[in-house]
């Protein structure tokens, strides 16, 4: 608890210090969006200064903030002066019912790609690439490609706003499939080593039939899931900023994106405020179904650990990450001979030919040169922020306490917000991108390090080796880093595409690679309104990325790969030392 009351209150203050932290003037932004008309003559700044209190400096804004909080007042907007309060709670509101509906279609995919492992049950087998290449679907891509599809061209359901239920549709299928894809991959990898535990093998000959079996294998492969499932649920209401900008939903995401680009910090404040807080009581929730499920076992200290999924990779397991790979060089590779930023105005949108084999995008500026030479940015800078994000996470897992608090409410906070702030120190740039993501990407890790740390010190075995006088130390680097260091690794480059298409969302809204420099989420803002004339040149990094996620869930799957044990070989045994 205290843990999560001290990332509240750092996010807070965070938010609060936006004007002092961005180096401009937030009486010229407020002024701005007041009256474009005016003048901002010396005057009238000062005049603004003096109605918000700026004048009086950043911690008696803060301070005169945190009390009307406590009061129950979040103040007025800078900008229109209406209340904040009322606000917050609609915008609130609106994105807490498209988190619902995007629940259902999530979990709808998930129980989709969890069906063929329940079935094939304790055989094992990676996850399939159909979870894959959902998962790796920009949100705000295939939010895109809905719109064009079954809005403009079908007219099945309303392009943009929020007035009946018919509007739901498009946003939740946006933002539901590639989160359901992502829950139903992790389910699916956790289910072999639940099948192979010794209770699976009793169940089966009391005779217990299908239906029973399967309830118990989720109900036992579900607790160290849960802490993920939460933040991926949260996820869906502040996450949605991209969802909500291509529908026009005005959801707390969207509401918080244009507070901070006006710099309206209590609009903003408000909106942080009200996102880790649903985060936070999701945590809270998360945690009593997680306890519930483990039952006494876990105070207890009696948890039993599932056995290594033993499983060879086929030919198929192995095809798969290498010819993904393999492609995804070969397109790098043809590209980067090619010149990214040479303009051709008479070839403008042109279809591929043997001069451009991907076309060219509104500028005529060659597809291929673009896609293979902001790879760097997009890969390299992606697979950075992974590596620290999994080191951080281990770290932080050791922890238990503290880091499921401060994942919680980190969480909370949408990459976008994160690129904005850190954008309003630094400036809009790659450095800046991938530092918003890191301190974004980490809480998924984080609770999932914290979960099997809790679980592996409460088994049967470590408390085995306590009793036989086991150092504590000799007990966290021998058994429980080992145990958690592999999962949470295999999490990590599960998690990988997700980061790289963050990068690419803050690229897509400008916070990332600044133009005319060659990044994925860049080529797809500046080729989507051009999509129906020259689709090559959105589809080529979406495909990339798509690649990218088939090379990345396929290689954690062959890593989980163990091959089965000679008949004639017994496991060594090593006792603990005293």
């Amino acid at each position: 608890m205290v843990a999560r009351l001290l990332s509240l209150a750092l996010i807070t203050i965070v938010v609060g210090l936006l004007p002092w932290l961005s180096g401009r003037d937030p009486a010229l932004s407020v002024l701005r969006a007041r009256s474009a008309e005016q003048e901002p003559t010396p005057e009238a700044l000062d005049a603004v200064r003096r109605q918000l209190g700026l004048d009086a400096g950043p911690v008696d804004v803060v301070t005169r903030w945190i009390s009307g909080v406590l009061r129950g007042d979040l103040g007025r907007s800078w900008t229109s002066g209406a209340e904040v309060l009322p606000s917050v709670l609609s915008a609130l509101g609106v994105s807490l019912t498209l988190m619902c509906a995007a629940v259902v279609v999530a979990l709808g995919v998930a129980s989709a790609l969890c069906l063929p492992a329940l079935m094939r049950g304790a055989r094992g087998g990676a996850a399939g690439g159909v979870g894959a290449a959902l998962a790796a679907l920009p949100e705000f891509l295939l939010a895109t490609v809905l719109l064009v599809t079954l809005s403009v061209w079908l007219g099945w359901f309303p392009p943009y706003g929020w007035q009946g239920p018919q509007h739901l549709v498009l946003p939740s299928l946006a933002l539901g499939i590639p989160a359901g894809a992502v829950l139903g991959t992790l389910f699916t990898d956790a289910l072999p080593a639940v099948f192979r535990e010794p209770w699976v093998g009793v169940w089966r000959s009391w005779g217990c039939g299908r239906a029973v079996l399967v309830r118990g294998v989720v109900r036992r492969a579900l607790p160290p899931l849960l802490p993920q499932a939460g933040l991926v649920v949260v996820g869906l209401t502040g996450g949605a900023v991209a969802v909500e900008a291509v529908f026009a939903v005005p959801g707390i995401g969207r509401t918080a994106l244009g507070a901070a680009r006006a710099q309206d910090v209590p609009l903003l404040q408000g909106c942080v405020l009200a996102l880790v807080l649903l985060g936070l009581a999701a945590g809270t929730v998360v945690g009593v179904a997680r306890r519930h499920l483990l039952g006494p076992a876990l105070r207890d200290a009696s948890l039993s650990l599932p056995p290594i999924a033993h499983w060879s990779p086929n030919r198929w397991h192995v095809a798969v990450p290498v010819t993904s790979a393999a492609l995804t060089a070969a397109v790098i590779g043809w590209g980067l001979l090619r010149d990214p930023s040479r303009i051709d105005t008479s070839a403008r949108l042109a279809s591929p030919t043997w001069a451009h084999p991907l076309g060219t995008d509104g500028l005529g500026r060659d597809v291929l040169a673009r896609v293979a030479h902001g790879a760097p940015a997009t890969i390299g800078v992606a697979a950075a922020v992974c590596v620290c994000s999994c080191i951080a996470a281990v770290a932080m897992g050791l922890l238990p306490g503290i880091a499921r608090g401060a994942a919680e409410a980190a969480n909370a906070m949408p990459p976008v917000i994160a690129g904005i702030l850190v954008a309003a120190v630094l400036g809009p740039g790659t450095f800046g991108a991938s530092l918003a993501v890191a301190l974004v990407s980490w809480p998924a890790l984080a609770a999932h390090s914290a979960a099997l740390v809790e679980e592996t010190r409460a088994s049967t075995h470590i408390t085995a080796h306590r009793a036989l006088g086991a150092t504590p130390s000799w007990i966290e680097l021998r058994h429980v880093l080992p145990a958690v260091a592999g999962p949470v690794a295999r999490n990590a480059v599960l998690r990988f595409p997700g980061i790289a298409l963050a990068l690419a969302s803050l690229g897509f809204l400008g916070l990332g690679t600044q133009p005319p420099a060659p990044e994925w989420g860049l080529m797809l803002a500046e080729s989507l309104p051009y999509v129906e004339r020259a689709p090559l040149a959105a589809l080529s990094p979406a495909v990339m990325l798509l690649l990218v996620a088939v090379f990345s869930m396929s290689l954690s799957a062959l890593l989980s790969a163990r091959p089965r044990p000679l008949p004639w070989r017994k496991p060594l045994v090593t006792a603990s030392p005293r």
